[in-house]
């Protein structure tokens, strides 16, 4: 089984609608008069990450996850942006990123043991397990979190915002 046609089109479909939440944000906020800082540095608690860090590791995730299961080098993107059109172009990054692949740079990453460093030590995952319950648990509860910060925020987003087209 390859992992190719689970992660590469799974990621690019999240990280459309992540792109699409965001420009609705910045309509958003124009349409109201929100000053756009307020939203790109919202979060939902004191102690969480802001939208910005929310955005910035749901990429980072898609990026890692797919360079860790092919062997590809990640590019190493610096956590500067401060606005949503620097978020939109992280996103629309990562998304060219992941779409380089092709289904033969997956070849044997279902057998592939990745290493994840812990606080109590280091775990190894075959592939569809780091894919299936770290790549996308993580990316999916940054993604998840962005969208409920604006959402929050009053940002009109619906499910479809989220889930995107296929």
């Amino acid at each position: 089984m390859s992992l190719y046609p689970i992660a590469v089109p799974t990621f690019t479909r999240s990280l459309n609608s992540l792109r699409n939440i965001l420009t609705k944000a910045a309509a958003h906020a124009e349409e109201q008069g929100i000053d756009p800082d307020v939203l790109v540095n919202a979060r939902l608690a004191p102690n969480m990450f802001p939208l910005k860090r929310q955005v910035q590791i749901a990429c980072d995730s898609a990026r890692r996850g797919c360079g860790q299961l092919t062997g590809a080098e990640v590019p190493v993107v610096e956590d500067t942006e401060e606005t949503f059109a620097e978020l939109i172009a992280r996103v629309d990054g990562s998304i060219k990123f992941v779409g380089q692949f092709k289904e033969a740079d997956f070849e044997g990453a279902e057998a592939k043991i990745i290493e994840l460093p812990l606080a109590s030590g280091t775990i190894g995952l075959n592939g569809p397990t780091f894919l299936m319950s770290f790549a996308f648990a993580n990316f999916s509860f940054h993604m998840t979190t962005a969208y409920n910060i604006l959402r929050h925020n009053g940002v009109v987003l619906g499910k479809m915002d989220y889930l995107g087209t296929p």
